[in-house]
């Protein structure tokens, strides 16, 4: 038999906003130059040995209800999410000469605008699990336990495009002339 997906007519809970922290770790310098060495020395840890600048990460939980309906199918008829995106960035822990700071203050507004850009990726994903979800319905499902595998799936499959556009987005961003690149360049040599 094969499993039939149906998609009920609700409306998804525009209501909900994500919540949005910045986290920073210090570094020291009194240069570009130093401020950049010292963010390869304490930046955010992606492998073992590999740091970043700055980092995104995010918290997603849902509020879901599942309702078994009277022909056997279940659906869902709540979904509301709770996102919590994390921007890290570094931070000087000290005074920066006039020159330095003029030159860090763009670099990290740049950083920040960058690692958005992710957090805007994130929030695209979740309201795209949001808006497929609403309704979502398996058919003879009284106890609500296909469903949850099915949507799974979808979730996976959703997730796995939301980290390809991220890292489409960073390869531009690092690659020879992107706007990562240059902040760097721009940061060590001051300009």
């Amino acid at each position: 038999m094969a499993l039939v997906i149906a998609f009920m007519p609700m409306t998804a809970n525009a209501d909900w906003q994500p919540v949005e922290i910045i986290k920073t770790y210090s570094i020291t310098g009194t240069s570009g130059a130093q401020l950049y060495d010292s963010i390869g020395e304490r930046g955010p840890l992606l492998g073992p040995k590999v740091r970043a600048i700055a980092h995104t990460d995010f918290k997603l939980t849902w509020t879901r209800k599942y309702e078994p309906r009277p022909d056997g199918a279940c659906t869902i008829t709540v979904n509301i999410p709770k996102l919590v995106i994390t921007y890290t960035l570094p931070k000087p822990a000290g005074r920066l000469p006039a020159q330095t700071r003029s030159s860090w203050q763009k670099f990290i507004a740049g950083v920040e605008a960058h690692e958005r850009v992710h957090g805007g990726y994130i929030k695209d994903m979740v309201k795209e699990i949001e808006a497929m979800s609403v309704g979502f319905s398996v058919p003879d499902d009284p106890k609500c336990s296909r469903i949850r595998v099915e949507l799974t799936k979808r979730l996976g499959e959703i997730s796995k495009k939301e980290r390809q556009r991220n890292v489409d987005f960073d390869k531009v961003e690092f690659s020879d002339g992107g706007n990562l690149q240059q902040l760097v360049l721009k940061l060590v040599r001051e300009e």
